[in-house]
């Protein structure tokens, strides 16, 4: 358990582990994929780039001055930007939202985020965007963050996903410091001693390694090696794919990789900003050298906004509150040919439109025996002149509580019923609550619709069954045991 993970899928294999799970995960791809497309036109592949904790002006295309994006701004350049995208406050909420389609508190009604070894996580009963596109015939993985259950019932490999290969959630959630000295030149965080398991590695249903700090100053490194090699695979074989990549980065404790450290001149976090830039940077070239970018969508959005380490200029608050600056996310969509290269658009469009959307594109089937909350954007990232706002009305939940709604460009924030113009005044300075009693009446009327549905707090009678599981387990035992069926050469039990 102490050497590092190799790539699992990369063309130069490491260690003998990562040889056996490679060619499992190839034999699965190949069974999968093979004899499902005839002569019709090939359905696009499909590219998800999501990052942790990125603030709404942390990059070149959303008014930084002070990161160095030069990749971000190419793509920006050559695609479109979404600057009233929306996520959810924190986390696991938020990556409840981009798998199901659903507000988070219909799918994962929690007050906050899921942790090492709860009992919960996101219900095997819900269906994601990655089944889906597999069932209409795609390869489907994940690379990097899941932090949606790390029970064996919640993985990613029980979600849809053919290929894991990264954390079961954030990257702070395990004493990864021990005995490992400081080399970023900044103090290491102090271990959380008996509050939270060790940090595992997976890949697929292996933990490879316990992540130590020298690891993660890997991780954006190694993700954006395996986005290549997963890529590099199925195009080889012509094969539509669905990738996955959950950057880690930029969540504290903050671990830019060596060769980044200090070139931003900004701190460690401007060195993993920019990191996060290169990593986009070698996913792009790769569709690019590989030829297939006339069908590959690539959409680059963050989780949730960013903290105070960041910037989320010109927005208000941060991560974790129902402020633009906790929601409103820096977002990019890429497709040479089909998105026009050089625009913008302010519709309202959020985490809850991809699963539509992609599944769409796909030529798969969105689910009609349950409520989905998202719809097809394609309009709106096409540029189509007659696509407006796909969501009349946007809710503002953080955790069980309806904290705020938009209406058009007119937002309410219920508590202590503060009314601001967003189009006017996207940094919510200006509290118009007092000059229009008849707007802020219309948008309480609007968010009592709810209370029938997800409710006002606390759980709602439109709220789905949480997944749970009895006598939960970390995958890494304080004591450093691996849990049966997880370590390496066991194989998972199902």
């Amino acid at each position: 358990m102490d050497g590092g993970p190799g790539p699992a899928l990369g063309l130069t294999p490491t260690s003998s582990l990562c040889d056996n799970e490679r060619m499992k995960t190839c034999a699965l791809c190949f069974a999968l994929c093979c004899g499902w497309f005839g002569a019709a036109a090939a359905p696009p592949n499909l590219i998800l780039i999501n990052v942790d904790d990125l603030g709404y002006g942390d990059i070149g295309p959303f008014g930084s001055e002070l990161n160095r994006t030069p990749n971000l701004d190419r793509m920006a350049a050559e695609g479109r930007r979404l600057t009233s995208f929306y996520a959810a406050p924190v986390c696991s909420p938020s990556r409840a939202a981009l798998m199901t389609g659903c507000y988070p508190k219909r799918v994962l009604s929690i007050p906050h985020v899921l942790f090492p070894g709860n009992a919960e996580g996101l219900a095997p009963g819900e269906i994601t965007v990655a089944e889906l596109l597999r069932e209409a015939g795609y390869t489907t993985g994940i690379v990097g963050k899941w932090h949606l259950g790390d029970q064996p019932e919640f993985l990613p490999t029980r979600q849809g996903f053919d290929f894991h290969f990264g954390l079961p959630y954030s990257n702070d959630m395990g004493p990864s410091m021990d005995g490992v000295k400081s080399n970023l030149g900044a103090p290491l965080p102090k271990p959380r001693a008996n509050e939270q398991p060790p940090l595992p590695w997976l890949l697929n249903e292996t933990v490879i390694k316990r992540v130590l700090a020298d690891d993660q100053t890997t991780l954006v490194r190694r993700y954006t090696e395996e986005a290549v090699a997963f890529l590099q695979l199925n195009h080889a074989r012509g094969q539509p794919f669905f990738l996955y990549l959950a950057h880690n980065a930029v969540h504290f404790p903050l671990y830019p990789g060596r060769e980044f450290q200090g070139r931003s001149g900004n701190g460690l976090y401007g060195d993993w900003v920019e990191e996060v830039d290169w990593s986009v940077g070698r996913v792009l070239d790769a569709v690019r050298r590989l030829g297939p970018e006339g069908n590959t969508l690539v959409l680059f959005t963050s989780d949730n906004g960013g903290t105070p380490r960041g910037h989320n200029t010109p927005l208000r608050g941060y991560k974790g509150s129902t402020w633009e600056g906790g929601m409103r996310e820096p977002t990019i969509a890429w497709w040479p040919g089909r998105i026009p290269p050089g625009t913008s658009t302010d519709a309202v469009t959020g985490m809850i439109d991809i699963l539509p959307t992609f599944v769409k594109l796909g030529g798969g089937t969105v689910p009609s025996d349950r409520k989905i909350d998202g719809v097809d954007i394609w309009p709106v990232l096409a540029g189509d002149p007659g696509a407006g706002s796909p969501h009349e009305v946007f809710y503002y939940y953080r955790g069980l509580k309806l904290e705020a709604v938009r209406q058009g460009s007119w937002k309410l924030r219920l508590e202590p019923g503060e009314l601001y113009h967003l189009d006017r005044d996207i940094g919510e300075s200006d509290n118009l609550a007092s000059a229009f009693p008849a707007v802020v009446q219309e948008l309480r009327d609007v968010a009592n619709r709810m209370k029938d549905d997800l409710g006002l707090d606390g759980i709602g009678p439109g709220c789905r069954p949480l997944g749970r599981v009895e006598n939960p387990q970390p995958l890494i035992a304080p004591d450093g045991r691996v849990r049966e069926g997880f370590a390496p050469g066991q194989g998972p039990r199902r």
